[in-house]
């Protein structure tokens, strides 16, 4: 119906105390002032000026209609304020978090991100990497902190440190400093990843034999949930080093399993991902806090 056009011209006529005036303030011709105006009562049914001689004064529907839109204006200058300040980076970044990534490097990334953009907002999700990855993809997230393997096609992954991945175990269930072989890891229960993902398949390689038994594999999409099940002695757990350091670092409620060579699991390895064609600088900027 009007659009803020409108509203700085009406807000000029009535600084300046006339159409002529206005229109030199503008650099627009007089004619186009009144156009714009005459148009503006025709389109909202109100007479927004009274004309008196030379001069015009706003109606009671002009005074309503300035006093409204003022706000407007001051909304639309805060926004482009916030935009463009001292910062150079503001609005909400949706950003996926794989939960490894919760216990480790989130915190002091974020804040190192606050610090450098404090008008930065962040809409945090933890999920699975296989999740973001679909996530991204549909733009439903900006930036994912994710495994490189669920990358999906036409993101730039940045790569973060590899994080170990170690067996552990409940001093009840295996003793501590006690080498265990296949054959008896198999015989246990065991708490990983979800089906389907790297870890899983890992796992399932080095514990299924043609000749043995089929082992017990419980899966879990939480980590925590797989460090508290470990603790309590319910099976053998798949855990990164780093989150057992930041959950028990005393070492006192499991403690990492001695393998043999051909047991031992590959490090995970995370990236920072984005769609380039829509969120290049703010994961180019996360990517960048995360790596340092």
């Amino acid at each position: 119906m009007f659009g803020f056009r409108d509203i700085d011209i009406i807000r000029s006529v009535v600084r300046a105390g006339g159409f002529r005036a206005a229109a030199d303030d503008l650099g627009l011709a007089q004619s186009a002032i009144s156009r714009r105006i005459r148009d503006l009562e025709g389109r909202i049914g109100q007479t927004l000026f009274a004309r008196e001689g030379r001069g015009v004064r706003l109606t009671p529907a002009g005074r309503l209609f300035l006093d409204e839109t003022e706000r407007l204006l001051a909304q639309r200058d805060r926004i482009a304020a916030e935009m463009t300040g001292a910062s150079g980076l503001a609005g909400t970044v949706r950003l996926g978090v794989a939960e490894t990534m919760t216990h480790t490097i989130l915190p002091a990334l974020l804040t190192r991100l606050r610090d450098a953009w404090p008008r930065l907002r962040f809409e945090m999700t933890v999920d699975l990497s296989r999740q973001m990855g679909e996530a991204l993809r549909a733009d439903q997230l900006d930036v994912a902190i994710m495994m490189r393997d669920n990358l999906p096609p036409g993101a730039l992954a940045h790569p973060l440190a590899p994080v170990r991945l170690g067996w552990y175990a409940a001093p009840s269930l295996v003793a501590p400093n006690a080498a265990i072989e296949a054959a008896r890891l198999a015989s246990l229960p065991v708490i990983t990843f979800p089906r389907g993902s790297r870890p899983y398949q890992d796992v399932s390689e080095r514990l299924i034999s043609r000749t043995g038994p089929t082992p017990v594999i419980h899966c879990s999409a939480s980590l925590s949930m797989t460090y508290h099940l470990t603790a309590r002695g319910f099976g053998v757990g798949t855990i990164p080093d780093g989150l057992v350091q930041v959950l028990d670092p005393q070492g006192s409620a499991i403690h990492r399993l001695q393998v043999a060579p051909e047991l031992a699991l590959p490090d995970l390895e995370f990236v920072v991902a984005y769609m380039p064609a829509r969120n290049r600088r703010i994961g180019q900027l996360v990517a960048r806090a995360a790596q340092d």
